[in-house]
């Protein structure tokens, strides 16, 4: 069938990008779904910064490729041997999908398991097929099996989890990437208890769902800290005990206003400046656990002697140490009782035509959680 895509020719255009247009809107020509596979009409998909960083060339990809990673549909058609969907089901997408037979599956973290990475390099669905292609017959690359950043997709039946159709779905596609991430990172890998203090650092839509989730797990004092005094507000407004400018004077005055650091930090924005910054407002006995993506070249120096000494911790989170099946129905079913209320992350909708217009916004910064309504305009 024919569909239309923003696709993606070459990375590191130079901004704006509403003049450089790193987006192309073609028509593409997606195959029919095979063994295991699900064709789902996408209703909206979340622009990250995730995909802002493969348009700057800050991971390089196999090109050209549709981008878009975050997001949620309806299931129109499924393949042969798919269990358990059918069509006219609501599903969420998931970035990274587990093949179940691994180490890291079966020690219980198939969010990092690594078929779906090493797909990911390719450009292919985890099972190494393609579905996309140009008009003239020259192949499209997927983006993480999924290829959001279009009308329809293909990808496994793995790659999605089924949910119940009372949630809108464009607040649903937030917790495909945003809310898993930074929420995630709160229950998951925190392991947050109630009464716990925690700062979050960086204020993007994965900074804000880690804030929503502090306030929702019941943490006791939550801090905010970004270069934005617009998204601090936000953030006061949102549950936020305590904001602070990212400036030069910023660990004096965090580690000043809790008697030495707080005992969980969690950096979503990144960049190294940010997780230099998060270490320093880290208590003694305190652990930082970081859930930005910087570029794959970036290394960070650290203490070992006061890591030690201190008996400090640095820890990553990816995927919000999730377990989607396990996860999304619990966060939804915060979202549904009001514990999690994600739509605020929603800064607009953007049509297909719009797509490099809402990446100069969002490379501005200006922005949380542009929804791509890929039928609309």
């Amino acid at each position: 069938m024919r569909i239309k895509a923003a696709v993606l020719y070459e990375q590191g255009l130079p901004r704006p990008y509403t003049e450089s247009r790193p987006l192309r809107l073609e028509e593409v020509e997606l195959d029919p779904p095979g063994p295991g596979e699900v064709l789902i009409e996408i209703a909206a998909a979340g622009l990250c910064h995730s995909d802002l960083s493969t348009i700057e060339n800050l991971r390089p990809r196999p090109l050209p490729i549709i981008i878009g990673h975050e997001g949620a549909g309806i299931v129109r058609e499924c393949g042969p041997g798919v269990r358990g969907l059918a069509p006219g089901d609501h599903v969420v997408a998931l970035f990274v999908t587990s093949c179940g037979e691994c180490r890291d599956c079966v020690r219980g973290k198939p969010n990092i398991c690594s078929s779906s990475f090493a797909a990911r390099a390719k450009g292919t669905l985890p099972s190494g097929a393609r579905r996309l292609k140009r008009l003239d017959g020259a192949a499209v690359n997927h983006n993480s099996g999924l290829s959001l950043f279009a009308e329809y997709a293909v990808v496994t039946a793995e790659s999605v989890v089924k949910i119940g159709q009372d949630i809108p779905l464009e607040d649903a596609a937030l917790f495909g990437c945003a809310v898993m991430t930074g929420a995630g990172a709160v229950f998951n890998t925190a392991r947050l208890r109630p009464g716990e203090d925690v700062a979050v650092v960086g204020l993007g839509g994965v900074g804000m769902s880690a804030l929503l989730g502090a306030v929702a797990g019941g943490a006791s004092r939550i801090i905010a800290v970004d270069r934005s005094a617009e998204k601090l507000a936000l953030a006061r407004q949102w549950g936020a005990t305590d904001t602070f400018l990212a400036d030069e004077g910023c660990v004096e005055a965090v580690r000043e206003a809790t008697g030495g650091g707080v005992d969980t930090v969690i950096e979503t924005a990144g960049v190294l400046p940010a997780l230099e910054l998060s270490v320093a407002i880290t208590a003694r006995g305190g652990q930082t656990i970081t859930a930005g993506l910087p570029h794959v070249q970036a290394r960070f120096a650290f203490s070992p002697f006061a890591l030690v000494s201190e008996e400090r911790s640095i820890r990553a989170s990816y995927m919000g140490s999730c377990v989607p099946r396990r996860d999304l129905p619990m966060m939804l079913d915060l979202y549904r009782r009001g514990k999690l209320p994600v739509d605020r992350l929603r800064s607009g909708f953007v049509s297909l035509e719009e797509m490099n217009l809402g990446f100069e916004r969002l490379a501005e910064g200006s922005v949380l959680r542009q929804i791509l309504r890929p039928h609309s305009g």
